[in-house]
């Protein structure tokens, strides 16, 4: 591909309408079509109920035609460019108030005149310049709208990255120093280290903000443990528990690791006689929970510093993904000490 395509294709936004056709937003419309007709009643005409209704009636199939035919053609926004589909959005909305407006006129004068009906054309033309005007609004509305969430997007992808690269040289260089102790003594172990070591590397260096089905991302753990194993011996001990969560559901990318590797440095390592670390992860009340637990020794501030620190980077890039609803909990419990993780589950489709 040419510089050129790429960037005329990165440049290519497309025009993105909300989600118009489910019950919170039906609600909505009719709200705002109502409010619509008082803002016409009032604004000029007499009084009475007989009017009120007709107006209702009018603005609501005018509103409601207009929503479900956007709803349905949002196949065709996503083909066309930002351009494209404002104006195709806007001459819809103004297609389905003509035909409104000419079978409205027709309806009333009676089915007399529904042979030869004689239109006011006046009143069609101002009821096409009052929906020409609001749709005009409502689509900067959305086009402001859309403008911010990709400016939040692109916030939320450099704010990832910042963390996912703070995260990253504290697990590389522990990783290399791990086959370097390896190289001299047992290289034919080394040499399997490397292959699993090229595994974590590549996840590494995956595409900020990732997710990955939490197969893959134990799959990736087992490899960083097995490592780690090789080093501690019999002293690491690891006890895995998966229940009641689906094989699918996404987890960011190198996120269990770091927090496996915060156990293991500062639980197992200053313990001559090791410990065990425990992996409880499930799904309850639609959330991924995962909660670690490992010995914990007497350790000095500088150790606890560094514990705090990477739970507090962890904490900052799930929170960025998830918002208010994901959570990184630590605490100590008697001689364990315990990190929770906690988020909505997403399953990725099939």
């Amino acid at each position: 591909m040419k510089r050129s395509e790429r960037v005329s294709h990165v440049n290519d936004t497309h025009f993105e309408l909300p989600e118009l056709c489910n019950v919170l937003a039906i609600c909505v419309l009719v709200l705002i079509g109502e409010l619509l007709v008082i803002v016409l009643l009032l604004a000029g005409g007499p009084l009475s109920w007989v009017r009120l209704s007709l107006l209702s009636l009018y603005v609501q199939w005018v509103v409601l035609g207009s929503a479900g035919l956007l709803c349905a053609s949002r196949s065709v926004f996503a083909r066309i460019s930002l351009v494209q589909g404002a104006l195709f959005a806007f001459f819809l909305v103004l297609a389905v108030t003509l035909f409104v407006s000419v079978a409205s006129q027709i309806v009333y004068r009676g089915a007399a005149d529904f042979l030869s009906p004689r239109f006011d054309w006046v009143q069609i033309i101002n009821q096409l310049s009052i929906a020409g005007i609001i749709t005009g609004v409502v689509l900067r509305y959305f086009h402001v709208q859309q403008k911010l969430r990709e400016r939040e997007r692109s916030e939320l992808q450099s704010r990832i990255q910042a963390l996912h690269s703070r995260i990253r040289p504290h697990f590389l260089f522990n990783s290399m120093n791990i086959i370097a102790s390896l190289i001299s003594t047992e290289p034919e172990m080394a040499e399997t280290v490397v292959e699993d070591l090229s595994e974590l590397f590549r996840a590494s260096l995956n595409e900020v903000g990732n997710q990955v089905s939490i197969n893959e991302e134990l799959s990736l753990c087992k490899r960083y443990v097995h490592i780690e194993g090789l080093r501690l011996g019999d002293r690491l001990k690891v006890n895995w528990q998966v229940e009641n969560c689906p094989p699918r559901v996404k987890i960011p990318l190198l996120t269990l690791q770091p927090l496996l590797e915060n156990a293991i440095y500062h639980g197992i390592q200053p313990l001559p006689e090791g410990g065990t670390i425990r992996i409880h992860i499930r799904c309850e009340s639609e959330m991924f929970i995962v909660t670690i637990s490992n010995p914990l020794p007497d350790i000095d501030s500088v150790g606890a510093k560094g514990n705090k620190m990477a739970l507090a980077n962890i904490s900052s890039r799930i929170n960025a993904l998830y918002g208010s609803d994901a959570s990184l909990s630590a605490w100590a419990d008697g001689h364990e000490y315990f990190t929770e993780l906690k988020y909505p589950a997403v399953v990725e489709p099939a």
